[in-house]
C-alpha cells in the first residue's frame, strides 16, 4: 500500500514538473504542454488504477490553487476555460492507457506507444474537443480542427512514452507496475 502511494505521488509530481516547460499558446486558448507526456507515462508505467489516481491527485492539487499547470496556472478557474475538456480527460486517458498496457502481450515499448496513442491521444482528444466546443462556442468540427494542431507533438510524446517505458522495462522490470 505504501509503495502504491509513493508511486502515485511521484507521478503526480512528474506531471507537475513537466508543467515547468514553457507553454505555447494556440489560437483556441489551449496551450501546447509537455504534461500530456506525464499522463501517458502514468498509464503505461503505473497501470490503469494507479495511473488514474496519480492524475486525480495532480488535478486536486491544481484545483486547490497550486500553480502546477504550464504557465503557472492553477485554481478552480482553469476548469472554466477552453482546456477544461483536456483536464477532465487526463485521468480517463491515463486509465485507458494503463488498461491497454495491462492487457497486451506486445513488447513493453510497442505496447506503451500503442497505449499512449489510444489513451493519451484518442481518449484525451474526445474530451478536449468537446470541452473546446462548449467553452469556445464552436461546433465539434471547428473544435476538432483546432485540436488537430496538437497531433504532431502528441505523436512524438506517445513515441517518447513508449521509449521511456521500454527503458524502464529493460533496466528495472519490477518498476513497470502496469505489467506486474
Amino acid at each position: 500500500m505504501e509503495r502504491n502511494l509513493t508511486h502515485i505521488a511521484l507521478f503526480a509530481a512528474l506531471i507537475a514538473v513537466l508543467g515547468l516547460i514553457p507553454k505555447i499558446d494556440l489560437a483556441g486558448g489551449v496551450p501546447i504542454t509537455a504534461q500530456s507526456l506525464g499522463i501517458m507515462l502514468c498509464g503505461t508505467v503505473l497501470g490503469a488504477r494507479r495511473g488514474a489516481l496519480a492524475v486525480l491527485l495532480f488535478l486536486a492539487l491544481v484545483a486547490a490553487g497550486l500553480p502546477l499547470l504550464s504557465g503557472g496556472r492553477g485554481g478552480l478557474g482553469v476548469f472554466a476555460g477552453p482546456s477544461v475538456g483536456y483536464l477532465l480527460g487526463f485521468p480517463v486517458a491515463a486509465f485507458v492507457a494503463g488498461w491497454v498496457m495491462e492487457r497486451t502481450t506486445l513488447s513493453a515499448g510497442i505496447a506503451a506507444t500503442t497505449a499512449s496513442v489510444i489513451g493519451g491521444i484518442g481518449v484525451l482528444y474526445v474530451f478536449g474537443i468537446i470541452g473546446m466546443a462548449v467553452m469556445l462556442d464552436k461546433s465539434l468540427s471547428e473544435a476538432a480542427f483546432l485540436g488537430m494542431a496538437f497531433l504532431p507533438g502528441d505523436i512524438l510524446k506517445a513515441i517518447l512514452a513508449g521509449l521511456v517505458t521500454q527503458s524502464l522495462a529493460r533496466m528495472r522490470p519490477a518498476s513497470l507496475l502496469s505489467r506486474g
